[in-house]
């Protein structure tokens, strides 16, 4: 793939990773994550959670003053049961923190950290070269910082690409967001206000 289409997906994927949401992503992936390898762990929390809840509700209906030794046994089991949750829950708690701090790293290196390090490698190199005098005495900024004179540089070709797709995003929230065929509020309340 040309280096001009390398430098546009990386900047269209750190976008659309902007727009999900990396929050969205990070749930999605450790919801994926937990099911593979941590199945075990959930099925014991869903297990548990199950048995303290109908420990629980028999111990409501249980008398303490009529039923002491039984309501004592199970009063022991649901406090044993809902230690056991917790420190389950601490452990799987554990778990996330350690995934998203690994997954928000790797997200920052596959979009954010690939920019700098194709910028870096690149920063000598023409993305593509202008026709002499398009843009008379300003044609050196688009080469800025070390490109040829004359040719558009990897960062402003990164700037561009990113300015282009913040554009069209806008444009397609403004179409998506009201029909053609609808007036602005605005206008309606200043025509009436005319007549």
């Amino acid at each position: 793939m040309s280096l001009i289409l390398s430098i546009f997906c990386l900047v269209f994927a750190t976008q659309l990773i902007s727009w999900i949401g990396q929050s969205v992503l990070l749930e999605l992936a450790y919801a994926a994550y937990i099911r593979v390898f941590y199945s075990s762990s959930v099925k014991q929390q869903r297990a548990l959670k199950t048995e303290i809840l109908a420990k629980k509700s028999e111990l409501l209906k249980t008398s303490a003053q009529d039923h002491f030794a039984k309501w004592a046994k199970l009063r022991r089991s649901v406090d044993k049961g809902l230690a056991d949750l917790e420190k389950l829950n601490a452990e799987l708690a554990a778990t996330r923190s350690s995934f998203a701090l690994k997954f928000n790293g790797l997200i920052w290196i596959l979009t954010s950290g690939a920019q700098f390090v194709i910028g870096w490698w690149y920063r000598k190199s023409a993305i593509f070269y202008l026709p002499p005098g398009w843009f008379g005495p300003l044609g050196w900024w688009l080469s800025f910082p070390f490109a040829p004179k004359g040719s558009v540089s990897v960062g402003v070709w990164q700037m561009a690409c990113r300015r282009v797709i913040k554009l069209g995003e806008r444009v397609v929230r403004d179409l998506t967001a009201r029909p053609a065929h609808e007036v602005p509020a605005a206008a309606t309340t200043e025509k009436a206000k005319e007549k």
